[in-house]
C-alpha cells in the first residue's frame, strides 16, 4: 500500500506500521501536548510510587505486614531466645520452629493476597481499556483510581499488628494493586496523546523515570517514621501510609488539573461491561490477524516484564539472605536501586527515541542476563559483587520498562491504545508466576539462595530470545 493509499482509508492496526497512524491521528485529533501537560502526566508517575515502593516493597508489606508483629503472641514468645533476640529462621535448627513456621504463612498468605489481585487484573484491565477508549475517560478512569488508592493507604492507619487484622491489611493491599493496574491502563493509553512520534520514546522515559526518583524521596521522608517512633511500634507503619496516601492526591492533581480528557474515537464500539468481553475476544482475535508484530511483543513482553519484576521482587531477599546485608544496608540498597533506575531511565528516554526502543530493550535485557549471571559466578567475592552487579541490574530495568511502554504506544494507533495496553496489563499477569517459579525451583534443586539469581536470568534470556524473534514494521523505528 503506498502513502497515499493508506491516507485514503482510515488507519488500522496493521502489519503496514501503526506509528504512521499514530503520527496521523495524533495530529488530526488535537494539537501537540505543551511542556507542563507532559511533565503533568509524568507526575502521575512521582504520585503513584510510594505505594509500589513503600507500602509493596521495601516496607509495609516486608516489615510490618508479614512481621512476627502479625503472629499469635504465643508464636510469637517463642521464637524469642534467652539474649532477647528472636530466632534467625535462615539457620537450619530454627526452620521447622513454630515461630518460623509462623512467619512462613504469613508470606505464604500474602502471596494468595497478590494471586487473587493478579486474577481480577487478568479479568478487568483489558475490558475497562475499552470502555475507556470507546468513552473518551481515560482521565476519569486515572483520577477513580487514584483516589481510590489514596483511600486504601488511609485505611492502613486501621490495621492493628493482631492476626485478626491480617487479612484486611493483606486485602487492602491487593486491591489497592489492582486498582492501581487498571488506573495503569488508561494512564498508559495516554501516552500517545501527550507525545508526538519523534518524542514518545522521551515522554515515556520523563514518567519512568520520575516514578523511580519518586520512590527514593518518599522513602527518604518515611524512613525518619520509623527510626524515631520505633521499627517495632505499629504507629510507625501507620503513620507511613498516610503519608503515601496524602503523597498520592498531592502529587496527581497537576495531572488532573493540566492533561486535558481523551477524545473518544470514532469506530471504537460502546457496549455494556459485559459485552465488552465478546469485543476484547474480537480485539485478541483481530489483532493477531492485522498486527502480528503487536501481538507476539506483547508475549515475549509477558516474559521479560516478569523477569523485571523478579530482580526487584527477589533483589532484597537475595542482599539480605544470600549476602548477609543488614537491615539498614537493606534499605539503603533500596534507595540506592531506585535512584540508580530514575537516573538510567531519564538518560535512556533520549536514546531511545535516537536508535529506537526495540534496539534499547535488546541491549538492556542483555545487560541483565550477563549482571545475573555475573552475581552467581562472583559470589565468593562477598557483597561488593551485589552492591555493583545489583545497580547495573536496575540501571538496566528502568530502559526496559520505559521502551516496552514506547514500542507498544508506536505499534498502536490512539484509537485502540486502552484496549491494547489493556491487554498488555494482562499478558504481564498471565505471566506472573514465572520468576516466582524459577526462583524457587533453582533453590530446591541447588539448595543454595544465591542460585535463585539464575532462574531469574534465565526467565530474563527467554524473554530477550522471544523479542528477537519478533519482525517488526520498519517505521516503528525499532
Amino acid at each position: 500500500m503506498t502513502g497515499r493509499d493508506a491516507a485514503a482509508v482510515p488507519p488500522p492496526t496493521a502489519r503496514t506500521g501503526a506509528v504512521a497512524a499514530f503520527g496521523r491521528e495524533h495530529e488530526s485529533s488535537a494539537p501537540a501536548a505543551t511542556k507542563k501537560q507532559v511533565a503533568s502526566w509524568a507526575m502521575w508517575d512521582w504520585a503513584m510510587q510510594p505505594f509500589n515502593t513503600v507500602i509493596l516493597t521495601f516496607v509495609w508489606i516486608a516489615l510490618y505486614l508479614t512481621s512476627r508483629m502479625f503472629l499469635e503472641p504465643s508464636v510469637r514468645e517463642s521464637g524469642q531466645l534467652a539474649d532477647g533476640s528472636y530466632m534467625n529462621c535462615n539457620e537450619s535448627q530454627f526452620t521447622a520452629s513454630a515461630y518460623c513456621q509462623g512467619l512462613t504463612d504469613l508470606s505464604e498468605w500474602w502471596g494468595w493476597a497478590n494471586f487473587a489481585a493478579g486474577i481480577l487484573i487478568l479479568l478487568l484491565a483489558p475490558v475497562l481499556g475499552q470502555q475507556a477508549d470507546a468513552r473518551g475517560s481515560k482521565k476519569k478512569w486515572v483520577m477513580g483510581a487514584t483516589i481510590a488508592i489514596a483511600l486504601v493507604q488511609f485505611s492502613l492507619f486501621f490495621v492493628e499488628a493482631d492476626p485478626k487484622f491480617f487479612w484486611f491489611g493483606a486485602f487492602a493491599v491487593a486491591l489497592a494493586a489492582v486498582i492501581g493496574e487498571i488506573g495503569n491502563v488508561s494512564y498508559y493509553a495516554m501516552l500517545s496523546e501527550v507525545s508526538t512520534p519523534k518524542n514518545v520514546g522521551r515522554v515515556s522515559g520523563l514518567g519512568w523515570g520520575l516514578g523511580y526518583i519518586g520512590g527514593v524521596v518518599a522513602l527518604i521522608v518515611c524512613i525518619p517514621v520509623l527510626f524515631l517512633i520505633g521499627q517495632s511500634e505499629p504507629l510507625a507503619f501507620k503513620l507511613v501510609a498516610v503519608i503515601c496516601g496524602l503523597w498520592t492526591i498531592v502529587f496527581s492533581i497537576p495531572m488532573f488539573r493540566n492533561v486535558p480528557e481523551s477524545p473518544s474515537y470514532e469506530g471504537t464500539e460502546k457496549v455494556g461491561f459485559f459485552r465488552s468481553y465478546i469485543v476484547l475476544g474480537r480485539s485478541i482475535r483481530d489483532l493477531f490477524r492485522t498486527n502480528r508484530p503487536t501481538f507476539w511483543f506483547m508475549l515475549a513482553a509477558a516474559v521479560y516484564r516478569d523477569g523485571l519484576a523478579g530482580v526487584f521482587a527477589f533483589g532484597a531477599v537475595l542482599a539480605a539472605q544470600g549476602f548477609g546485608f543488614s537491615f539498614l544496608e537493606v534499605i539503603v540498597f533500596g534507595l540506592a536501586a531506585n535512584l540508580v533506575a530514575g537516573i538510567s531511565t531519564l538518560l535512556a528516554g533520549r536514546i531511545d527515541d535516537a536508535i529506537g526502543p526495540r534496539r534499547l530493550i535488546i541491549f538492556a535485557l542483555a545487560g541483565l542476563v550477563v549482571m545475573a549471571f555475573v552475581v552467581y559466578a562472583l559470589r565468593d567475592y562477598g557483597t561488593i559483587v551485589f552492591w555493583v552487579c545489583g545497580l547495573l541490574l536496575c540501571a538496566f530495568v528502568g530502559p526496559t520498562q520505559a521502551s516496552s511502554r514506547s514500542l507498544l504506544t508506536r505499534l498502536t494507533p490512539p484509537s485502540q491504545q486502552g484496549t491494547i495496553f489493556g491487554l498488555y496489563a494482562t499478558t504481564g499477569r498471565v505471566a506472573s508466576f514465572l520468576s516466582p517459579l524459577a526462583w524457587s525451583l533453582f533453590l530446591m534443586w541447588f539448595g543454595g539462595i544465591v542460585y535463585g539469581v539464575l532462574g531469574i536470568g534465565l526467565i530474563l534470556l527467554i524473554g530477550l530470545v522471544l523479542l528477537l524473534c519478533v519482525r517488526f514494521p520498519k517505521d516503528v523505528g525499532a
